[in-house]
């Protein structure tokens, strides 16, 4: 039908386009694909408290926010009960 030529042709193309596309995307991708401001800042992140006293601190800070959002919570729940009381 075709002949040799578009056989060597149709094999080439069949080689040299997959290449072609991971040399395409594979190639600086750092400034291609990138999202500026994607990953958080090193400033901006946790800090895992390494010394005895700082682990302390933490633990004693984590303490007074659940007891802080229990007391919230036990207040919401008291005040829910006396409104199904007066009805």
């Amino acid at each position: 039908m075709g002949g040799p030529n578009l056989e060597v042709f149709k094999f080439g193309m069949y080689i040299m386009f997959p290449i072609a596309w991971m040399y395409y995307f594979g190639t600086n991708l750092e400034n291609r694909f990138s999202v500026p401001d994607f990953w958080p800042k090193p400033e901006s992140t946790h800090k895992i408290p390494f010394e005895k006293e700082d682990i302390h601190g933490e633990l004693e800070r984590l303490k007074q926010k659940r007891l802080a959002r229990r007391a919230r919570r036990l207040q919401v729940e008291e005040k829910g009960e006396r409104e199904q009381q007066e009805e």
